[in-house]
């Protein structure tokens, strides 16, 4: 009898002392980045209208207007066209009606085209 007993004890305590353990570890990371800044730039394109007075090709042009002469830095972007949009491969000359259309304040003019009207 005391065998059984023992064995029974046996029974009952073998599934609890080699019984294992497992741990589950969860690690949970949020990753967050800031949103970019939106900035708004508002540009308006002004033009100037008037006769030229002097031009050197690429680099400036010289209009005399309502306000009086008016100088243009011309960078590699501007466009020479006649009314019709097509570009125009013969310098402009003294006394040429022209409009000039450029975006920015007065100190930094870009040039975007010069439009001649006659």
């Amino acid at each position: 009898m005391k065998r059984t007993i023992i064995g029974l004890l046996c029974a009952l305590v073998t599934p609890i002392v080699f019984a294992q353990t497992s741990t589950t570890t969860t690690e949970e990371t949020t990753t967050s980045t800031k949103p970019a800044t939106a900035t708004e730039t508002t540009t308006s394109t002004t033009y100037t209208a008037g006769t030229v007075t002097t031009y050197e090709p690429g680099k400036t042009v010289v209009v005399r207007g309502d306000q009086g002469p008016v100088s243009f830095a011309l960078g590699t972007a501007a466009r020479v066209v006649d009314a019709a949009g097509k570009v125009v491969t013969a310098p402009l000359r003294a006394g040429q009606k022209v409009r000039v259309y450029y975006t920015g304040p007065e100190e930094k003019r870009v040039v975007e085209r010069v439009i001649v009207e006659d």
